[in-house]
């Protein structure tokens, strides 16, 4: 275990346990909804016969579903199991992907992405949950599986948008070939991964009435609120970052790319380090609030840097603080949660990371709007991303204050375990 526990220390243990490397391998599908397509959007215009604009109807279908569905997924995984949802789940986003190339129909391709953002649903949460499952007994290695797991991610976020960037140079059909990785996982998953649940959860109405309790609890419901804070920040990067480096740092567009690739790459180096982090504190309340200003902080130097140099360091921080962060507010809710209950908490905490990535811009993108008359155009669009900011990182505050103020709820099994 040599170079393992060099990079990993003692948590290195969690890649020789063979459920979580299948949950690895499904991890390099769950992010190509949207790494596969983002890159190739305006060259599909021509091939679908739409415009610009309407082309980004692509990236809408596809995440319109999670919001709705995460959760009433989450509840089904834990009535009959991760295995089944996430095998179903990962064969309906492969199929539908690979079946975009076989029409040129726009009103076709659309149901055949709304269909992928289904399939999303089965995939991503339940990977989330099956961590928490395999790994419940020790917080700190479930720590580290999840931070792994979130590396396993970045490295698909990395690889996938330049080979699909590659291949539509050669045909617009072949970079939808890519999600063909997610029908053969299937095959793997089904027929190696182990059930991590011990039994069926509660039926019916007594599921959603447990589920509903344990999410009004004021410490998981501050978890909640929290897990939307570090993917809120984020979208504020991804969407200004163009903005700040090409209007007002007057770099190109090359730049700004460059730029989320030093982010994503911070963020999955910092992610596998969370184990350790936990490890060094008896809280995970100073990293989740160091973790969030440091989000908030990087993106705020980001919007005020005066050269690109700067905005490089700002968006390392960025990254660093946003891979722990998500990886602890993650870990923390798979373990706030009994096994019959978990899949359908983790589903909520996924709807309320969903909820922050979608206001995101759209908050920014009002602020600035409103303060432009009299700051001006470069003046709104600094001090307007940094009062998001600002409003975020005090959100996030807020609700590490509340989960450090309250216990776990009793009927966890996790109780002195997720702190």
């Amino acid at each position: 275990m040599g170079v393992l526990q060099t990079l990993f220390g003692d948590d290195a243990r969690v890649l020789y346990e063979r459920n979580f490397q299948l949950l690895l391998l499904a991890s390099l599908s769950s992010p190509l909804g949207a790494s596969v397509v983002s890159p190739i959007l305006e060259g599909l215009t021509g091939p679908l016969g739409v415009s610009s604009t309407r082309v980004g109807l692509l990236m809408a279908v596809f995440t319109a579903p999670a919001v709705v569905l995460i959760p009433v997924v989450g509840v089904l995984s834990d009535r009959v199991g991760r295995k089944p949802v996430l095998t179903a789940g990962l064969l309906l986003f492969g199929l539908a992907g690979l079946a975009v190339p076989l029409t040129t129909d726009f009103r076709v391709v659309l149901g055949l992405r709304f269909l992928q953002g289904v399939g999303y649903t089965g995939i991503a949460p339940v990977l989330i949950t099956s961590v928490g499952d395999i790994f419940a007994d020790d917080d700190e290695a479930e720590a580290a599986a999840q931070g792994l797991r979130f590396t396993a991610v970045g490295v698909s976020l990395t690889v996938f948008p330049v080979l699909s960037g590659a291949l539509v140079v050669l045909a617009w059909q072949y970079p939808f070939l890519l999600y063909g990785l997610a029908v053969p996982t299937a095959l793997v998953v089904f027929l190696l991964f182990e059930e991590p649940t011990a039994e069926a959860g509660n039926d019916g109405d007594d599921s959603v009435r447990a589920l509903l309790a344990l999410a009004a609890h004021p410490r998981v419901a501050a978890t909640l609120v929290g897990r939307a804070v570090p993917s809120f920040l984020w979208f504020v990067f991804l969407t200004y970052n163009s903005v700040v480096v090409v209007r007002l740092l007057d770099a190109n567009p090359g730049v700004a790319g460059l730029l989320v690739a030093v982010a994503s790459v911070a963020s999955s180096v910092s992610s596998t380090q969370s184990g350790r982090i936990t490890a060094a504190f008896d809280t995970r309340v100073v990293p989740m609030l160091v973790a969030t200003t440091a989000v908030g902080g990087g993106v705020a130097a980001l919007a005020f840097a005066p050269s690109v140099l700067v905005a490089g360091v700002g968006v390392v921080f960025t990254g660093a603080g946003f891979g722990v962060g998500l990886t602890l507010y993650r870990s923390a809710l798979t373990g706030s949660a009994p096994t019959d209950l978990r899949g359908g908490l983790v589903s909520l905490g996924e709807s309320a990371g969903r909820l922050g990535s979608t206001v995101a811009p759209v908050l920014t993108g009002a602020v600035i709007a409103v303060a432009e008359p009299s700051l001006g155009g470069t003046g709104a669009i600094r001090w307007g991303v940094f009062g998001v900011v600002v409003a975020g990182v005090v959100v996030g505050a807020l609700s590490v204050a509340v989960v450090h103020r309250y216990d776990l709820p009793t009927p966890s099994p996790a109780a002195t375990t997720a702190d």
